[in-house]
């Protein structure tokens, strides 16, 4: 742990970002995995409408952060703000119904269902809305393309596009998602960044785990670094970006790596 680079966190809501409020904020939360502690008082913010970038060294506990909040793994203290209302301890269900979405590390879809079973699956409220299908098209092409296709035909880039549609089909505050460049050629991670900008400019927040730091520079308004299941570190995606020594400090040579 980077103990001279860890910033004091009293009040996560205040660190969401310059002027803005924090729609989740998560304060001294700690979670424990069979006999194993993971997360250890895990603090950090992020602000209403905006991209906030989850980094850290692999086994740093990224991903165990994003299901804690998302249900799957229950806390065993701390507290999970989200607008407004503590959601730590509920069940995914519960928190899915909240207006969250998440796209897992493993994608989440149903390789021997059509694109478009797929997304009739993920539109938990009815009919998929044609007008926001349209919109969706509009930054994954490939999509509407392969439309009747099995989802499992298609290529690695294309199948995270599909979960990341699943996570949007219908309207969400939030959207957590883990690794979504993991695999992927380079040509591909840069029609994501496109993607996801054009997502960005609907003011849709978003949680984002990466290990790309070049994807993560592209993207992050805020950043917040993890170490052994703490944060160590929080602010501004463009200070990080531009502070090699930092990057190196914090990261390791290991993110630098992944063009």
């Amino acid at each position: 742990m980077i103990a001279a680079q860890v910033h004091p966190q009293p009040n996560p809501v205040r660190q969401a970002g310059e002027g803005a409020t924090a729609l989740l904020a998560l304060t001294g939360v700690n979670t424990h995995i069979g006999h194993y502690h993971i997360l250890q008082g895990v603090d950090f913010a992020v602000a209403r409408g905006g991209f906030t970038m989850l980094l850290g060294r692999n086994g740093a506990g990224k991903t165990t952060c994003l299901r804690t909040i998302m249900g799957l793994w229950r806390p065993s203290a701390g507290r999970i703000e989200f607008d407004g209302t503590d959601i730590a301890g509920e069940d995914t269900p519960t928190v899915a119904r909240r207006g969250i979405g998440y796209v897992p590390e493993s994608m989440g879809i149903f390789a021997g269902l059509s694109v478009c079973e797929n997304l009739v699956l993920a539109a938990r409220d009815g009919p998929i809305d044609e007008g926001r299908l349209d919109w969706m098209f509009g930054f994954f092409p490939a999509l509407k393309k392969f439309w009747n296709l099995p989802a499992g035909n298609l290529s690695g880039g294309q199948k995270q596009m599909l979960a990341v549609a699943r996570a949007i089909i219908e309207p969400r505050k939030l959207l957590l998602i883990d690794e979504p460049t993991k695999g992927l050629a380079p040509a591909i991670i840069g029609h994501m960044i496109e993607a996801f900008r054009e997502l960005k400019r609907t003011d849709t927040t978003i949680l984002l785990v990466e290990q790309n730091f070049n994807f993560a520079q592209a993207l992050g308004d805020t950043v917040a670094v993890m170490d052994s299941g703490r944060i160590i570190y929080t602010g501004a995606m463009a200070d990080l970006a531009g502070d090699p020594g930092l990057q190196q400090q914090l990261l390791g040579l290991s993110l630098g790596a992944h063009q």
